[in-house]
């Protein structure tokens, strides 16, 4: 099967090239190419890109030149404990690098798609204004170096992903990132911002199964994914890199939804969200006091909310039988206890901390 799913990307991406169709095209983040261990089947790599890896806000400036390097590398990475997926990534992680410019910027998008890969790859910044997103100036066969240029027009935080035939299962494999455009006057300042994006994957085996899984072509056609996740694997912001806060700190998470299919509900269990940027638009006025977002496929949000009482807050999407697919975060909040707000027995408040 995993050679059929190669033969059937190969001849789409031929028939497509062939008869001249644009694809979207991408960005990347301030990445420069890296030296990434592939891993294998029995040794998978991690590919988490961490909560915390995006860059700081920028401050006020005039706008200039912004050069994004992005590789598209294929890695035997670690879906789930015990379990190995050949993911293929922007950088070595799931999602790519978050990509920060303010709005007025001239973006260059370097994309280098590595010798060793099986398949041709592009990127599709849903912040470029141009035909594609930029996909077709970066289609990519293995060992090829493409780039394009754009303004930054409208600030936003939009979804970049690969654009090369059949997309979804580009994306189903972990093709996918964020691009935030800054307004002029930048965000209001907070004390934590968060990265975080959620995927639907297809495999042939059920979820669970131990040792390599490999893609299902068939799933992806009748988006019936075996796994959901947050920032490309099962436990990745949860039991390997939780977000972390204090009480009476604010919080800012900046989320996506890669796709390719499912549409999230993102709520945080415990607590309010005290701003909601809807459709990650900038400029209109956020809406607040809000319990659950919706985020379609290729699709954005930013999240504000200040914390005030401690203990562990679970990330999820609220249709929640994904939880058991995989699609759990956790955002861990120490300090002291506020029971002004809070207060429960001491039994059950220990264990709320745990």
């Amino acid at each position: 099967m995993a050679n059929q799913s190669r033969t059937l990307v190969g001849l789409a991406t031929a028939l497509t090239l062939c008869a001249g169709v644009s694809f979207a095209a991408a960005e990347g983040s301030t990445d420069q190419t890296l030296a990434v261990d592939r891993g294998t089947p029995e040794a998978p790599v991690s590919v988490v890109r961490l909560p915390t890896d995006l860059p700081p806000p920028i401050d006020v400036r005039d706008p200039q030149k912004v050069v994004v390097e992005l590789e598209t590398i294929e890695v035997y990475g670690q879906l789930a404990d015990g379990t190995s997926y050949r993911y293929w990534t922007f950088n070595g992680k799931v999602p790519g690098p978050f990509v920060r410019v303010r709005v007025g910027d001239t973006v260059e998008v370097r994309l280098t798609n590595a010798e060793d890969s099986w398949m041709f790859h592009n990127v599709d910044f849903h912040a470029v204004t141009g035909p594609g997103g930029g996909a077709a100036a970066t289609e990519a066969e293995p060992g090829e170096t493409k780039s394009f240029t754009f303004k930054a027009l409208h600030p936003g935080l939009f979804v970049y992903h690969c654009a090369t035939p059949p997309v979804a299962q580009h994306i189903a494999a972990g093709m996918y990132g964020l691009i935030l455009v800054e307004p002029t006057q930048g965000l209001p300042a907070v004390d934590h911002e968060f990265y975080v994006m959620q995927g639907d994957l297809y495999t042939e085996e059920p979820f669970g199964t131990t040792g390599e899984v490999i893609d299902s072509y068939e799933k992806l056609l009748n988006e019936t994914p075996e796994y959901y996740v947050f920032n490309g694997a099962v436990g990745a912001i949860s039991e390997q890199h939780p977000l972390e806060a204090n009480v009476g700190e604010t919080v800012r998470i900046f989320f996506g939804v890669g796709g390719p299919n499912a549409t999230s509900s993102f709520h945080v269990i415990g607590e309010i969200l005290d701003k909601v940027y809807a459709m990650a638009s900038l400029t209109a006025a956020p809406l607040t006091d809000v319990q659950t977002i919706t985020v379609p496929p290729g699709g954005a949000t930013v999240v504000e909310f200040k914390v005030d009482v401690p203990g562990n807050y679970v990330l999820v999407d609220h249709a929640l039988s994904r939880a058991m697919r995989g699609l759990v975060g956790i955002l861990r909040v120490h300090g002291p206890d506020n029971p002004e707000i809070f207060s429960a027995p001491k039994q059950q408040a220990d264990s709320m901390k745990r």
